[in-house]
Formats: C-alpha cells, sequence, structure tokens
C-alpha cells in the first residue's frame, strides 16, 4: 500500500502517555506525534534510532504528525500503527497476496458477529469455492523476542482473548473463521502466541484452532515509499 504523504525521517527520542511520541527532524526540531499502538511496544522503542512518520493536513488534529516506522532492537524496521494493519490486510485481499482469501467477492469492515457484540474485523462474502461467510480478525505483530521468533500480544489483551472466543463461536455455527497475524516486523520469521505474556492468550488460540478456527501470518514489506503485505509466514502454536 502506498503510503500518502511520503513519510519522513526522524529520530525517536521517546514515548509516553501511551499514545505520544516525541522525536527529532531531520531539521533538528523536536516535535510531538500520535503513536497509534495501544500494546507496550516492547523491543521496538530504541531511544535515538532512525523513525518515520507520516504528514495529516487534518486542522482539528492536536499532533498533526502519526508515527509509522521504527528501528526496533536488532536494527529491524517495525510498523507499529496497528490502524494501518487492516489497510494492508484488505488490500492484500483484494490483490491476491492472501491465496487464502483470494476468492471472495465482498469484503465488509466492522461486522458485528451478534456473540457479545463482538466486532470482527472483515466479512466476506460471494465465493465460488466456499459458500460459507467467512470472519476474519487481524492482528498487528511486532514483538520480536528471540532472533526469528514472533510474539502476540506484547501485553495482556482481554479484548484479543474476546475475539478468540468469538472466532470459535463462529465456526460452531457454521461460518468460516480467520484469525489473520499482520507481521510489521522485518525481523520476524514465525509467529506464535506468547504464553510468557499472556498466558490464557495462547491457550483460547490453541482452543480456537482445535475448533476449526483457521490460523493464519503474512508479513509485510516495510520501504520508506510503500508498505504491503508480501510473503505469508508459518504459525507455531
Amino acid at each position: 500500500m502506498k503510503i500518502s504523504p511520503k513519510l519522513e525521517r526522524g529520530i525517536l527520542l521517546k514515548r509516553y502517555k501511551r499514545f505520544l511520541a516525541d522525536i527529532k527532524t531531520s531539521s533538528g526540531e523536536v516535535i510531538t506525534v500520535h503513536c497509534p499502538n495501544t500494546g507496550s511496544m516492547r523491543h521496538c522503542l530504541v531511544p535515538n534510532s532512525p523513525c518515520w512518520y507520516s504528514l495529516s493536513d487534518n486542522p482539528k488534529r492536536k499532533y498533526p504528525n502519526t508515527l509509522e516506522l521504527v528501528t526496533a532492537e536488532g536494527n529491524y524496521r517495525a510498523g507499529i500503527n496497528t490502524g494501518r494493519a487492516n489497510h494492508l490486510v484488505k488490500e492484500a485481499i483484494i490483490n491476491g497476496t492472501i491465496k487464502e482469501l483470494a476468492h471472495y467477492q465482498l469484503i465488509k469492515p466492522e461486522a458485528v458477529c451478534g456473540i457479545d457484540n463482538s466486532r470482527i474485523d472483515f466479512l466476506l462474502s460471494e465465493s465460488d469455492a466456499d459458500s460459507r461467510e467467512c470472519f476474519v480478525e487481524v492482528k498487528n505483530v511486532t514483538l520480536m523476542e528471540a532472533p526469528g521468533e514472533g510474539y502476540f500480544p506484547d501485553s495482556v489483551s482481554d479484548r484479543g482473548a474476546k475475539h478468540l472466543r468469538a472466532l470459535s463461536e463462529l465456526v460452531n455455527q457454521g461460518k468460516r473463521a480467520v484469525l489473520l497475524f499482520c507481521v510489521q516486523h522485518a525481523g520476524i520469521e514465525t509467529v506464535s502466541p506468547a504464553d510468557h505474556i499472556d498466558p490464557l492468550y495462547g491457550e483460547l488460540l490453541r482452543k480456537a484452532a482445535a475448533d476449526g478456527v483457521e490460523i493464519l501470518a503474512y508479513q509485510a514489506r516495510l520501504t520508506v515509499s510503500n508498505i504491503a503485505l508480501n510473503r505469508p509466514l508459518p504459525v507455531v502454536y
């Protein structure tokens, strides 16, 4: 997905108050930008490392700039804008990159599945290959604990647990359900549930897989001019 406008380069100074970060621009000015990530960003926050941010011309925004890419530990680039993950997945479904989902004709965002009024990221329908409706929940992955080993979540996620229960129930109702890890970290080669951080999430993920929920992972190519999903990764659980 082309990011427009282009990303500007800066130096990450610190993240604070969860949704804010201070960066030094290429001109030497220190500015505060929006940090669109609710997680801990574990191993992604390296002070005085290169980062990239987007600009907005929306006059109503208090912080017009948004942190998009950081330099994670190990000198790997990581995409920390969790809101971008859904756009990456939608584009990858449309252009056929996600082979498992390429045959659906209709994509509806933010589908209410009726289970505790859970909102699932996408509802796919009208497929010649599969008559079932397909619910897809997207999770952004940026946590790498050891070389090549990616994990989700990076902090305890009650919302993530709720989504796993909802996906399992959808399968029990005869629907197709998919958990898709959108990996925005250049160093990750496999994805696993972070049992050491949120053991309940790992337990529920394995139960969901046993129930018939499909667990997929796709990695994004992260460049300053173009961010797009480009290859599948194995999920180990």
